[in-house]
């Protein structure tokens, strides 16, 4: 158990994933962009929305695969893909 809160100190996927989302927003959010957690699939598919200057850039798709993509999948392995949605 954590001293601080209690808990077993095991993350649940769904946490992960929202940790490491949340840890790429201040990049995108430098450039006047953002991103939203939409969900998770049962196959392990991350939904995200792109808000702000990333919403229609012609380098979001570049964005989202070579950086949010690659980010989740190196740090959270069990990730399949990440689809953006509108």
């Amino acid at each position: 158990m954590c001293e601080g809160c209690g808990c077993s100190g095991v993350q649940s996927f769904n946490d992960k994933i929202a940790e490491v989302v949340e840890s790429i927003r201040p990049m995108l959010q430098n450039d006047g962009g953002d991103i939203e957690l939409v969900g998770v699939d049962e196959d392990n598919a991350v939904r995200v929305r792109l808000k702000g200057a990333c919403k229609g850039c012609p380098g979001a798709a570049m964005t989202l695969k070579m950086g949010v993509e690659r980010l989740l999948k190196e740090r959270v392995p069990e990730v399949k893909e990440v689809i953006a949605v509108d």
